[in-house]
């Protein structure tokens, strides 16, 4: 007879009570798999997994067990994984032959979307990882924000904010994603538009180890800075503008002209020499 697992706290926490009840009813299979017949989910939002982590892992369930189950869909004669990749990581790593399971009878849907919103909740994504599972709940779920705010229990304002990150270079991203820089390093460099400019900067934000505040500061002054220069530019550009102005009308006046302009208005200054220098410039302006 399998030996049986109790249902899972964090499974408890995605699923409602009802549901699981629902599924109670069913009479799941909470039994022992062979981990040979354990396969990852190549949808698995999860990307980066730290093997410092997974080793410490390792070492808890050496002294524990496996406390929760793994959360595992059949298919044909091997079993994809739902949720638990970590766990069955670190079992690998010490070489264990099984782990506990709770098998779930559910479609490609419910399982992307079972994967994603269950690595949310634990928290078991880097910002990036997480940016990117709440553009697939959107996108591929057809879920508002609000929708999705409601679904894992977090506000419109964080999922906005983390999605945002998705703007940034993507060598920047990786920093995250390695956790070389923070999430908050990461919204303080968005205030660059420029993605080269982005990991010029975050290079220099590892390389001289600038907290947060830090970072904001010195993404403020270089915006600042590249806004007098803009200004600069476009006066540099009027001053061309007005001093070709200027060298056309002397020159088909013959004599010396001035102009001065402030904020888009100003006054053009004709001089003249003589009663007869002042008559000829007006002749030829058909005055």
């Amino acid at each position: 007879m399998s030996k049986k697992f109790g249902l899972g706290k964090g499974l408890g926490a995605l699923i409602p009570e009802d549901n699981l009840l629902e599924e109670e009813n069913k009479k799941e299979q909470k039994v022992l798999i062979p981990l040979n017949k354990i396969k990852t989910n190549e949808n698995q939002p999860r990307k980066y997994f730290d093997n410092e982590k997974i080793a410490e892992l390792s070492e808890s369930i050496k002294q524990h067990g496996i406390i929760q189950p793994l959360i595992l869909k059949k298919e044909d004669d091997v079993y994809m994984i739902i949720a638990g990749e970590r766990r069955w990581r670190a079992a690998k790593q010490i070489g264990l032959k099984e782990v506990p399971a709770i098998i779930m009878d559910i479609n490609d849907r419910e399982l992307l979307e079972i994967s994603l919103i269950e690595n949310i909740q634990r928290e078991d994504l880097n910002p990036i990882e997480e940016a990117i599972a709440y553009q697939r709940l959107l996108n591929d779920f057809q879920l508002t924000q609000g929708e999705l705010s409601e679904r894992i229990g977090k506000s419109r304002t964080t999922i906005t904010n983390t999605m945002r990150l998705l703007n940034l270079d993507e060598r920047v991203q990786n920093y995250i994603i390695e956790g070389i820089l923070s999430e908050g390093h990461g919204r303080a460099i968005l205030g660059l538009q420029d993605n080269s400019k982005q990991y010029e900067i975050s290079q220099k934000v590892i390389d001289e180890g600038l907290s947060v505040r830090e970072t904001e500061k010195f993404i403020k002054i270089i915006n600042e800075n590249k806004e007098e220069k803009k200004i600069k530019e476009n006066n540099n550009q009027l001053d061309r503008y007005y001093n070709d102005i200027k060298d056309k009308l002397q020159g088909h006046l013959g004599t010396k002209v001035n102009i001065s302009d402030r904020n888009n208005r100003g006054k053009i200054e004709i001089e003249y020499y003589s009663q007869e220098d002042l008559q000829r410039i007006l002749d030829i302006m058909n005055i």
